[in-house]
């Protein structure tokens, strides 16, 4: 049986990348985003139907099928829809990818000591409350062995210029993580990817998207569960483990 996967903020960037490379895997996935028409693009897009209605949740060419649906994880009513729906289309959940995120103002652009009160709040409650949210919402609906992936990178945990409520909501989403991995009996790490070029980052000389897609395939479904649960893998324990 194919796994069910869930993922906020999936209709660009890693979150879509990661949500083709499951597809591409078998998977049934269940994307989500702020923007329901995009979200609609993407599930016709994953169902290799670009004209397709994101309703239909037919078979078609792609290996697996995706479903979607608007969530904004500012609401945990709309996570709470969310997960009930994802699981009465596909089934419990096998993996969730906490990946929805927001940066205003922009890498190297957000000194920490000039944030507007409302940017760093919005950050905080869609970064990290919206991470809480996520994996609080998704509990009831998980399978057994289910896994967990909550994205994160190095302004997590060093300090770096200009990244200001973006770098302190990370730090705070990674403890979020550490604190379900110890109270859930599903497994639930941080997977570090690198930079990566997105419309978040805006980084064009960091690895694409798809580049490290497989990275969060890899630690959802093959790295070994004590070395992810409560715990972070990167680049480095990825190209260990399949060399």
């Amino acid at each position: 049986m194919e796994p069910t996967v869930a993922i906020t903020g999936a209709t660009s960037g890693i979150g879509r990348a990661v949500a083709e490379a499951f597809v591409d895997e078998g998977a049934f996935v269940a994307v989500s985003g702020r923007d329901g028409d995009a979200v609609d693009r993407t599930v016709a897009a994953l169902n290799g139907d670009a004209e397709g209605s994101a309703d239909s949740g037919g078979e078609d060419d792609a290996a697996g099928t995706a479903w979607g649906e608007r969530v904004d994880v500012r609401d945990e009513f709309d996570l709470e829809r969310f997960f009930q729906r994802a699981a009465r289309e596909g089934g419990p959940i096998d993996v969730v990818f906490a990946n929805a995120a927001v940066f205003h103002g922009g890498p190297g652009e957000s000194p920490t000591d000039d944030l507007s009160y409302a940017d760093y709040d919005d950050t905080m409650r869609t970064n990290a409350r919206g991470v809480f949210a996520t994996i609080g919402e998704a509990v009831p609906h998980l399978a057994d062995g289910a896994r967990v992936i909550v994205p994160s990178g190095s302004v997590a945990h060093e300090s770096t210029a200009g990244m200001g409520a973006y770098a302190v909501s990370k730090a705070a989403a990674e403890a979020v993580a550490r604190g379900f991995a110890a109270d859930l009996d599903a497994t639930v790490g941080v997977v570090d990817p690198g930079l990566v070029a997105t419309d978040l980052t805006g980084m064009e000389r960091a690895r694409d998207p798809e580049s490290v897609a497989p990275l969060f395939v890899w630690a959802a479904t093959e790295a070994p569960a004590e070395e992810l649960n409560g715990e972070r893998l990167g680049l480095r324990e990825w190209k260990s483990a399949t060399r």
